[in-house]
């Protein structure tokens, strides 16, 4: 499924006329993107929710970029680089794979001008999309981290691609491809995951952090040791949050809102220790559903995370 089509969103909101300091918001901020937009971030909506249909999920995360610029265009700007709007990529029938393509290329363009993509979906299939966007525009990197924030591993396997086997089809590109499979997973959940889905991961050697270990701060130094410890061995990395890793209060508006959870601050935390490494090549934020949204709690969430990233590229 995908999202109506919309009209290119329009960036609007409140002007602080009467101000006297810096005032600008998101919305007077970001550029089109263009052929000759170089260098800051360049954002890509994912407006596509079939991944999550065929793997049993509610459907509404085709929703999630619309609201999540939304939430974005009254933010203030605060040492942001340049933003450019890429627009949207959506899905024709159930034709996800096409959509995972031509995210692919978007991806792969934003990079070769020298942006960072971040990707705003959509269910979590936009990861595949993602990755293949990565390695088509550095075939020379060997080592990719891809940094997950989730409370499922996404590791399925399935006849077709969906939200559920993103990593799972990372894992076989790179087997195929002769070049390790390197993934870290924060605030995986013992109770959203069956056993298989652990076995799996242990065979692959996943590395992975159970939510209940992420809940005080010496899990937290713990894992944020071992993350510097990964991203020393890596070429870059990819970034991807999927937002039912957070509590289900913080975070309503996804498929599978979660028990527990992962607190908000010790995810940026983590997100922000990416952000210092200086390898984050691309990112992306996946799950946000309006249409199980509270007060657009969600989306301010997303959109929190968003402009936290997009600074951390400055």
């Amino acid at each position: 499924m995908s999202s109506p089509e919309h009209s290119p969103f329009v960036w609007q909101g409140r002007v602080d006329v009467e101000e006297t300091g810096p005032s600008t918001r998101w919305h007077q901020h970001v550029r089109p993107f263009a052929d000759d937009s170089r260098d800051g971030v360049a954002l890509l909506g994912f407006a596509v929710d079939e991944g999550v249909r065929r793997n049993g999920g509610r459907p509404g995360a085709a929703e999630g970029p619309y609201m999540l610029r939304k939430a974005l265009s009254g933010l203030p700007v605060m040492g942001e680089p340049a933003v450019w709007d890429a627009g949207d990529v959506a899905c024709t029938g159930d034709q996800l794979e096409a959509a995972q393509d031509a995210l692919a290329q978007r991806v792969a363009q934003a990079i070769a001008q020298g942006c960072v993509p971040l990707v705003l979906g959509g269910g979590h299939e936009v990861a595949w999309g993602t990755f293949q966007g990565v390695v088509r525009a550095r075939p020379q990197i060997q080592r990719v981290l891809v940094v997950n924030f989730d409370a499922h591993f996404d590791l399925r396997k399935a006849a077709r691609g969906n939200s559920g086997t993103p990593f799972r089809q990372m894992q076989e590109w790179c087997a195929s491809h002769g070049i390790p499979f390197d993934y870290r997973v924060f605030g995986i959940s013992r109770f959203a995951n069956t056993q298989a889905l652990f076995d799996r991961a242990d065979a692959l050697g996943v590395h992975y952090v159970l939510d209940d270990a992420l809940q005080s701060e010496a899990g937290v130094l713990q894992a944020q040791a071992a993350l510097v410890h990964d991203m020393a061995q890596c070429d870059a990395v990819y970034l991807t949050i999927d937002l039912d890793v957070l509590p289900g209060g913080v975070a309503p508006g996804v498929s599978a809102p979660a028990a527990l959870g992962m607190p908000l601050a010790l995810v940026e935390r983590l997100v922000d220790t990416v952000l210092a490494s200086g390898k984050l090549v691309a990112a992306d934020i996946a799950e946000l559903n309006p249409a199980f949204d509270r007060d657009s709690l969600t989306a301010k969430v997303a959109a929190r995370l968003t402009a936290r990233m997009v600074r951390g590229c400055a």
